[in-house]
């Protein structure tokens, strides 16, 4: 199994390298590790006292970014070490204040990690939600370096839970604690002997809680919502633009910010083209005064979703109709009732959202004309609703002091 796994390490790195050639994002992913170690070597000094954090991308980022915050102002003496695998994550958070150092993570390979270790010499090392590098877990294990994973999850159809797992199992053992998000995980880590476990919850809670509690004043959302039942749709695909559109046109006296996944000019123009007839600024190229006379507000930059559910009634989560929903927990935390495809059923909270009626899934544009409508007309749908998805945010924070706890 090792000898498979070091081979698809090693095809997957030459596929990127082949990709870099046209691709931006591979080309990115290449070059943010050219003389990496070089680096490395002259940007930490040798008496450091160094905690690693991982993420994978953007996502496991705001996971891990309560624990990261928490355990720097617990232990200000301590440098903090940020690795990211993706480029979504490290482009956007390379300059993240809360880091002292950030890098895109070596290849995981046998001489890889044991250099990596070698040169950070961190006292701890925390993997965010589903990051298991079999060599670097192994390099920490054999250096005595208590490692953590946070924010877990685990399923059925892992490789931890088949026949052919035995060696991703035995590295679970290496983890000096596994924070899991629900009982489900501890139970499948359970069936396989794996014991130190502690069910913590998801620290996603923590950080949209706080979001809510420090959202940025944006003026010209704010101009462009004042006053008007405004709805955002946020993190948004193609199949979503195309029925947000329609709803828009048909619903003049509404009013919607649409904040893309992508923000690429090309799928910018693309959406104004199904906006064609409807009054449309794009945030980056307007101001507060004009953006007031819009009936949408077409967020072309990063960084501010977030804050811009504030000025919303209603949210809409794209991803549904395509590679799942994004992140539902920045708008619940507003008390927002959630609309989004149907793709979702990989996503616990968008389950519980549910359940509670605060979110609702739609698989047509029929069914998203008629739940919207329900909750713009219907004042205390809409009320009750709103509620429901705070209190699902608020009763589950907390995992964030877990955590630390459990690394005392």
């Amino acid at each position: 199994m090792i000898v498979i796994y070091n081979l698809l390490l090693r095809i997957y790195y030459i596929l990127v390298l082949i990709a870099s050639a046209s691709n931006g994002k591979a080309k990115k992913w290449i070059d943010g590790r050219r003389r990496l170690f070089m680096r490395l070597r002259e940007d930490i000094p040798a008496d450091a006292s160094i905690v690693w954090f991982h993420c994978a991308s953007l996502g496991e980022f705001e996971q891990g970014r309560p624990v990261i915050e928490a355990y720097k102002k617990e232990h200000p003496s301590v440098k903090i070490l940020l690795t990211f695998f993706s480029p979504s994550g490290y482009e956007v958070r390379k300059n993240y204040d809360g880091a002292d150092f950030v890098y895109y993570l070596p290849l995981d390979t046998y001489f890889n990690a044991k250099r990596f270790i070698s040169i950070v010499r961190p006292q701890a090392a925390i993997f965010v939600k589903y990051e298991f590098w079999y060599h670097y877990l192994q390099a920490l294990h054999k250096n005595s370096i208590p490692t953590y994973v946070i924010s877990a999850i685990f399923r059925p159809n892992q490789i931890f839970f088949k026949w052919y797992g035995g060696m991703f199992r035995r590295i679970l053992k290496t983890y000096r604690q596994i924070f899991v998000q629900n009982q489900q995980s501890c139970d499948l880590l359970k069936s396989i002997n794996v014991t130190n476990v502690t069910i913590s919850g998801d620290t996603r809670f923590d950080r949209v809680a706080a979001i809510a509690k420090g959202v940025k004043e944006l003026p010209i959302v704010e101009s462009f919502a004042n006053g008007h039942f405004t709805i955002v749709a946020g993190s948004t695909w193609p199949d979503d633009e195309t029925i947000l559109a329609k709803y828009v046109a048909e619903n003049p006296s509404l009013k919607m910010v649409i904040a893309p996944h992508e923000i690429g000019e090309s799928h910018i123009q693309d959406i104004l083209a199904k906006l064609e007839g409807v009054k449309v600024e794009r945030y980056t190229q307007t101001s507060a005064e004009k953006a007031a006379d819009a009936q949408v507000l077409l967020v072309d930059t990063i960084g501010i979703l977030s804050s811009v559910y504030h000025y919303g009634k209603i949210a809409y989560i794209g991803g549904g109709f395509g590679v799942g929903i994004h992140n539902t927990l920045e708008a619940a935390t507003f008390g927002m009732p959630i609309l989004f495809g149907p793709n979702y059923h990989k996503f616990q909270e968008a389950k519980d959202l549910i359940e509670d009626k605060a979110a609702f899934s739609i698989e047509s544009y029929e069914q998203l004309r008629e739940k919207f409508n329900d909750l713009v007309i219907d004042e205390n749908v809409l009320k009750t609703s709103s509620e429901q998805a705070k209190l699902y945010v608020l009763s589950k924070v907390g995992a964030t002091e877990s955590i630390l706890g459990g690394m005392k």
